[in-house]
């Protein structure tokens, strides 16, 4: 790889970083903002315009506390839903010995190491920073990666952490699991609501429905956008940022031809947290509404990248 393309990308990775705390910071503003209009909504729905400023402040609470949660728990939240469990370099040798190199080469503090028990090839980063993070693999990636290629497939997560991705997608996937979660727990209300006669009872039920149709909105439609708006860039410079960090396009050329080949389902990925993964997990197996959410530019593009750095590589 010419010193030239390792300039650029260091220049893109830098700009990336800027870009991506700037972004933190939008995503969570529009996240109070969609907060604090669903809130005036269902509180004026309940009781006019004073219920819709309550309904503001109420609103702007639950939203604080959720990005609070995600900033805190949301990464503790994510490995426990995927079923990841801490390993250390006696339980995985290989694993942990190519994580710290590609940590010291990237000038990063040595992130956890987690595995997931599921034969489907796939791995992850998360975290708020990089002092806080976590890289996690799945068994079925260990067993069909040789050390060349699963190199290259850490190189890559380990520079979503370098570049700050882990800690926006973090925030978005974590508040929209929530925010499902909430819309969920409301439908299921109604079913133990009782409608009376009486008029309380009859704006109780419009308000549930109202907030729970509101969030699943909010939950099934707008989350899944504002994770495709972080754009499909940061997948490709992050590619790049392997390559420039191993010095080897093989590597991760040959790991995204086994990912692109790969016909098992990652069982616990859901959209929330299918953007944090290498390969996106729903992108083989879905149908045409997964794809028109997919967080990662399709595997083909990736691979004829990483084709024509080797081709600049050899020349």
């Amino acid at each position: 790889v010419s010193p030239a393309f390792c300039r650029g990308i260091v220049k893109a990775m830098y700009h990336q970083i800027a870009r991506n705390k700037r972004k933190s910071v939008v995503v969570v503003t529009a996240f109070f903002i969609i907060w604090a209009a669903i809130g005036y909504v269902v509180g004026y729905i309940a009781s006019g315009v004073s219920g819709g400023i309550s309904g503001i402040i109420i609103a702007a609470i639950l939203a604080l506390l959720v990005v609070l949660w995600s900033l805190t728990l949301g990464q503790a939240t994510v490995l426990a839903v995927s079923g990841a469990q801490p390993v250390t370099q006696q339980q995985a040798p290989v694993l942990y010995d190519v994580v710290s190199t590609l940590a010291i080469g990237a000038g990063l503090p040595m992130p956890k190491v987690y595995i997931i028990n599921d034969p489907s090839p796939n791995a992850f980063a998360t975290g708020t920073s990089p002092q806080k993070a976590a890289i996690t693999c799945t068994t079925g990636l260990l067993a069909i990666m040789n050390r060349e290629e699963l190199e290259g497939v850490l190189a890559h997560e380990m520079s979503h952490i370098r570049n700050y991705d882990v800690r926006l997608v973090l925030i978005v996937a974590t508040s929209v699991a929530l925010i499902g979660l909430l819309a969920s727990l409301l439908w299921r209300s109604l079913f133990f609501t009782r409608g009376g006669n009486n008029r309380d009872s009859g704006y109780l039920i419009i308000v549930l429905i109202a907030a729970a149709a509101l969030l699943s909105v909010v939950a099934v439609i707008v989350g899944p956008l504002m994770q495709f708006a972080l754009s499909r860039s940061r997948e490709s410079l992050a590619d790049a940022s392997s390559v420039e960090l191993t010095r080897n396009p093989t590597g991760l050329l040959h790991a995204l031809q086994k990912l692109q080949a790969n016909d098992k389902p990652f069982v616990k990925m859901t959209h929330a947290t299918a953007a944090m993964c290498i390969d996106d997990p729903l992108q083989h197996h879905g149908g045409f509404t997964h794809h028109l959410f997919d967080t990662h530019p399709p595997i083909e593009e990736r691979i004829a990248a990483l084709q024509a750095m080797l081709q600049v590589k050899q020349t």
